[in-house]
């Protein structure tokens, strides 16, 4: 993610010394960053009635309620499925990953399964299982 950051500040770097563009330059690269950015953690967080996640400060966030889930395990993800927000066709699910290959897969009652990233995803399973 940082060589990310470094590569796209360099870029509007080098854009800024050929043109008089300073200021939608600089807009664009505070937004660029700011999205990227925002993928660096992924919080998971779970109380008497949700499950909610959210990665960075909040701009991408998700809520489900629990007595809407059918079933939970711990999975690990193929290194093709990548880190983000991404929709996989097989299996069909939503993954939300900032790092790793560890996460928790969720189905929910309607159908629609999901895949959290976490780095202890027997402590997160044990979380949701109880409720």
């Amino acid at each position: 993610m940082i060589y990310v950051l470094v590569a796209v500040i360099a870029l509007f770097g080098f854009i800024l010394m050929q043109d008089n563009t300073l200021m939608p330059a600089l807009i664009v690269m505070v937004l660029v960053v700011a999205i990227l950015s925002s993928f660096t953690t992924l919080t998971v967080e779970i109380d008497n009635q949700f499950l909610r996640f959210k990665f960075g400060f909040g701009l991408f966030r998700k809520k489900f309620a629990l007595d809407q889930i059918e079933s939970v395990k711990a999975v690990k993800h193929k290194w093709y499925y990548g880190w983000g927000i991404r929709f996989c066709l097989v299996p069909r699910l939503w993954i939300y990953n900032v790092s790793g290959f560890d996460a928790v897969e969720i189905t929910l009652k309607n159908g629609s399964a999901f895949r959290i990233g976490t780095d202890e995803p027997e402590k997160l399973v044990r979380s949701i299982k109880p409720r």
